[in-house]
């Protein structure tokens, strides 16, 4: 994954008062979303949206890139 999240996300969510309770009965997160946060997975472009919406961020405080062995060019 060339994605590494930067926060617990689903802590930064219970911080602002959205425990996954909630996340669920209001519709915000759907439960495979946020097993993939859980797990670390990927998420789609629309959860990370909703993800900045709800933390008041942007999509930089939630995730970066990070270059996997295959990626990185190794000549001088």
């Amino acid at each position: 994954m060339p994605w590494k999240y930067e926060i617990d996300i689903l802590k930064e969510l219970k911080d602002k008062g959205y425990n996954t309770t909630r996340l669920r009965q209001e519709r915000l997160l759907n439960e495979v979303d946020i097993q993939k946060i859980r797990n670390g997975q990927d998420i789609s472009i629309k959860v990370l949206d909703k993800l900045c919406i709800l933390l008041e961020c942007q999509p930089c405080y939630i995730i970066r890139h990070v270059k996997e062995c295959s990626e990185i060019d190794n000549t001088p």
